[in-house]
């Protein structure tokens, strides 16, 4: 009797069990699969884009550079004889700034003087015909040589400046070896060049000789103005820019090389794909911004590149050409969860 009793416990316990065990097993199932659901579709917001009239005007910055920049670097080798400048001296275009040891140019000028004389005793001869024709031209050939050689050595005996400009570096002083390293640095400061970098998708609308507006934070109660010198004639493939140099007068010299500017260019009225700006997410660890838009019910990640800011609205442009259009809806809420590919959700 005592046996069949523990029997029937253990059968009642075992069926016990594995009704908890099924009740239990069915509900994680379905919470797997809503989860599942849940992970695999994002709920979305969306806006369709409409291009809308603006009057362009393009901001970028940069750092400014001297018109003109020169190392004062001889081509010949040799100890420096003296240095007529220090750092910040003025000079104006040929000037004299270093003066170099004179031996090499002092032998070259008496081997030249020497052969003047013998050419024009061969010259005399000639005339005569008691000298070929090959030994006249020998001679005259030397001398020319010499000529060049002279010139050339005295260009880098004695460096004057090649313009008016600002001595912004020296790094040797009177009685010491030249190794090459430049002696001077000579900077021009009353005219300034920028050189920017600017979206392909504007290439059409920049122009040589349009102004452009300068701002420097150093001054922030005044406006600097210049103008498109050069626009370059190659797009960059792996940025897409273009680049464009800006001449800069400053006369006054407020503005000095190494300044950091903000150039403004006026480039009319157009179209342009104005967004929420919440909408523009950045890349971690980089300045690289993207959005997202609704492909067929999954998201499709675009890189773009930002333009004029409106309030809360900001103009964006594609990297790629058409890789965002009119027409197009942009995800504009919940776009911070998805990647590349995610099924939307799209609420209204």
């Amino acid at each position: 009797m005592n046996k069949v009793v523990k029997f029937a416990y253990m059968a009642l316990a075992l069926i016990t069990i594995n009704s908890i065990n099924g009740c239990g097993g069915k509900g994680e199932a379905t919470s797997a699969d809503s989860a599942s659901i849940t992970k695999e579709t994002e709920n979305v917001k969306v806006l369709t884009l409409q291009s809308e009239r603006i009057a362009k005007r393009l901001e970028v910055s940069s750092t400014l550079e001297g018109y003109e920049k020169m190392d004062i670097a001889p081509s010949i080798t040799g100890h420096i004889d003296h240095i007529f400048v220090e750092v910040g001296s003025r000079v104006a275009k040929g000037a004299m700034l270093v003066r170099m040891d004179q031996t090499q140019l002092n032998t070259t000028r008496i081997t030249l003087n020497s052969t003047k004389v013998e050419l024009d005793r061969i010259i005399a001869l000639r005339q005569s015909g008691n000298v070929s024709e090959q030994v006249y031209d020998q001679t005259k050939a030397s001398y020319e040589q010499l000529v060049e050689t002279e010139k050339f050595q005295d260009a880098n005996t004695f460096v004057k400046a090649q313009f008016s400009g600002v001595i912004s570096a020296k790094n040797f002083e009177d009685g010491e070896m030249y190794t090459g390293q430049p002696i001077l640095t000579l900077t021009q400061i009353n005219k300034l060049k920028a050189i920017i970098s600017i979206p392909e998708s504007y290439y059409p609308l920049v122009h040589t000789g349009m102004k452009v507006a300068i701002a420097s934070d150093i001054y922030p109660e005044s406006e600097f103005s210049g103008s498109i010198e050069i626009v370059y004639p190659t797009i960059d493939a792996s940025t897409h820019t273009f680049q464009v140099k800006i001449s800069i007068p400053n006369g006054n010299e407020k503005l000095r090389p190494g300044m950091y500017v903000r150039t403004t260019l006026a480039l009319g009225e157009m179209n342009a794909i104005l967004v929420p700006y919440q909408s523009v997410l950045k890349l971690t660890g980089s300045n690289d911004r993207y959005v997202f838009v609704n492909n067929e019910g999954k998201a499709r990640r675009v890189s773009v590149t930002l333009g004029q800011r409106f309030d809360d609205k900001i103009e964006i442009i594609p990297v790629q050409s058409g890789d965002i259009k009119e027409g197009d809806q942009l995800i504009v809420a919940g776009q911070a969860r998805l990647v590349d590919g995610s099924a939307l959700n799209i609420m209204q």
